[in-house]
């Protein structure tokens, strides 16, 4: 066979992958400090209780790096107990599946996908297969997959369109709770952030008891580009890598041919216990956008910046089956907090995709990781961490 598969209970790669996977720091190894509130037990989004996340990792030959990663809001059958949803455009330049349905009804009836952009289609397909063939399912006769992409097309072959069937299943069927694999993984096994190597990033937060103890966690597939700051220091100009810098004048900035190319996308997927209705989850995706900022992202013009917001509390679940819904749903006012964990969240999430990347060659193209070393110096120097 010409391709392997990565799953995040399927470790059949070359241990050197995985090696350098696990040298690389998170934010928190740093001691950097996202923000006010505390993470989960993992940092994870699978501290949102119910949350179940699989990924699949395609490599084929020196040509493509791509993937799968599966969300679940809950391990059981999704179709026949929905759960409210919402979805933010910051900017709308992808091909995000299953947008109007969302809107519409405000809810969720598949798990979440990602994948590469030109693969949409073919996992969309493979995941209505494989909900077809659940049981309850015999006599459904629609059903609103949502996958969402980025662009991986430096790195990896997307025209040939790697993934197939048998990838999406194995994402899948290998979700579970847990830590959860960041980096050069999955979904974000060929994607660029910053001119770095991108990836799979999460992180979590849970409100003091005072504040209603909600647990809140993002996960993120970063492919964008921008200004690179982390907690305000201006790494991507001390390391002269970052969008515009071959127009200005600067030590170290790069071939100004790089500055005509648009820089990718974002998708950022939410998870909450808070009882919210698909109103006030669209307001909690809108912060997310704020969390996406402080990282120095800017939303080009051909970046799809992306994010799914749900809510997995037993008493917000909309059973197909029932005319009337008797739900829970959790005040405007009690909203500030989980707002505030959005915001913390999402930037640490970029924050750990960009870390735990490792570099990559592939596509005749080589993307460095972030460097540890360096980014620690600056940092250190910017009163960052100590």
């Amino acid at each position: 066979m010409r391709y392997f598969v990565v799953a995040m209970l399927i470790a059949v790669a070359p241990m050197s992958l995985f090696a350098q996977e696990s040298e690389r720091p998170r934010a928190r190894d740093l001691g950097l400090t996202i923000g006010i509130f505390n993470t989960g037990e993992h940092n994870a989004i699978t501290d949102v209780r119910g949350v179940l996340v699989g990924q699949t990792t395609v490599i084929e030959g020196d040509r493509v790096r791509t993937g799968v990663t599966a969300i679940f809001p809950h391990g059981g059958n999704l179709y026949s107990s929905r759960v409210p949803a919402a979805i933010h455009v910051g900017n709308g330049f992808g091909k995000l599946l299953g947008v109007t349905q969302i809107r519409e009804l405000g809810e969720i009836e598949t798990p979440i996908l990602l994948t590469c952009t030109l693969c949409v289609w073919k996992a969309a397909d493979a995941m209505v297969e494989w909900m077809l063939a659940q049981e309850e399912m015999e006599n459904v006769r629609s059903i609103n997959p949502v996958v969402g992409e980025t662009n991986d097309g430096g790195l990896n072959d997307i025209r040939s369109r790697p993934i197939e069937a048998h990838h999406v299943v194995t994402a899948l069927e290998s979700a579970t709770n847990g830590p959860v694999t960041e980096g050069a993984v999955g979904a974000g096994a060929g994607t660029v952030a910053f001119g770095w190597k991108g990836g799979i990033g999460t992180s979590s937060r849970v409100l003091p008891e005072g504040l209603g103890g909600y647990s809140l966690g993002v996960l993120v597939q970063s492919n964008f580009g921008g200004i690179l700051q982390i907690s305000g220091a201006p790494v991507g100009i001390e390391l002269g890598q970052y969008s515009f810098s071959g127009q200005i004048s600067r030590e170290g900035a790069h071939d100004p041919e790089e500055d005509i190319h648009e820089w990718g996308s974002i998708m950022m997927v939410i998870a909450t216990d808070a009882p919210l209705s698909d109103r006030n989850l669209e307001r909690v995706a809108r912060r997310a956008v704020m969390g996406l900022a402080r990282t120095g992202s800017y939303a080009s013009n051909g970046s799809g910046d992306y994010v799914i917001a749900f809510s997995t509390a037993n008493g917000v679940r909309r059973p197909a089956a029932d005319d009337v819904y008797g739900l829970d749903d959790l005040s405007n006012g009690r909203m500030s907090a989980l707002f505030q964990a959005t915001v913390e969240a999402t930037e640490e999430a970029i924050y750990n995709s960009l870390l735990k990347a490792e570099t990559v060659t592939s596509n005749g193209r080589t993307v460095e990781g972030l460097p540890i070393t360096k980014t620690i110096e600056i940092l250190k120097r910017y009163g960052v961490i100590q």
